[in-house]
């Protein structure tokens, strides 16, 4: 695959998320079955980060599995609950040959011992590497982590170890999934849907968001770069005013 060309000029993102949306899609279009898809979406896990760790990115965070995706046929469920383990074996030397950090954010409430443990296995194995982070979403719901944050911050309160009064948006977002990662810049979905699907909802406050309708397994370097350029050409005020009239 050719690699994109980057403008010395462009800013780029510190902090991109991608919700991976269109397997099934991409799938049906050539006659395949939905985990024909999944497989592919998730190869293209390694293609997207390894090009965003070329590009400079910071962090990169991947919506792979949402809470809410349980409720799908129990054959793709059971598919994607065996991925976490090939993610392991297929992608570890690639990954390590980039200086990727591995990072999972989402419940732990409702995986298998077996998944759990891969996943704390790549968290532990990435934890001292310098490049990009790469933050996996995985049985990940936006309402749940503020829920969850919510709780603990309220279980601090009541153990003395907090004032309400010390509550405040930074108070918040240190008991985020997310708490460790620069904040969020561009939020891209390919597939052609136009929402956030219960995704990064408090990182998305003032990031950018780029939809495009290529299916997530045929999302290419070049399609990051687009949504790159188009971000660069954005003026962000974050709720000012970029000159005083």
């Amino acid at each position: 695959m050719r690699k994109a060309k980057i403008n010395e000029n462009l800013i780029i993102p510190e902090h991109i998320a991608i919700i991976l949306d269109g397997n099934g899609r991409w799938a049906k279009q050539r006659h395949m079955p939905r985990t024909f898809g999944h497989q592919r979406g998730v190869e293209n896990i390694r293609t997207i980060a390894i090009a965003a760790s070329n590009m400079g990115i910071k962090a990169l965070s991947v919506y792979a599995f949402s809470t809410e995706n349980w409720s799908r046929p129990k054959d793709e469920v059971d598919f994607l609950m065996k991925l976490p383990g090939e993610f392991e074996k297929r992608f570890k030397d690639d990954f390590k040959k980039h200086d990727i950090k591995v990072m999972f954010s989402g419940r732990k409430t409702h995986l298998s011992k077996e998944n759990l443990e891969i996943l704390e296995r790549i968290t532990f194995n990435t934890k001292d590497r310098q490049g990009l982070v790469l933050n996996i979403c995985f049985d990940y719901g936006s309402r749940a982590e503020i829920t969850e944050a919510t709780k603990e911050i309220a279980s601090r309160v009541l153990e003395n170890k907090l004032k309400i009064d010390e509550i405040n948006e930074q108070t918040i977002e240190q008991y985020l999934y997310t708490k460790d990662l620069p904040k969020l810049d561009l939020l891209i979905r390919p597939s052609g849907e136009i929402r956030l699907s219960n995704y990064l909802l408090w990182q998305a406050a003032y990031a950018e968001l780029y939809f495009c309708k290529t299916y997530w397994p045929a999302f290419s370097e070049k399609d990051l770069l687009e949504a790159i350029i188009d971000f660069n050409k954005r003026e962000r005020r974050f709720g000012g005013l970029k000159d005083k009239l």
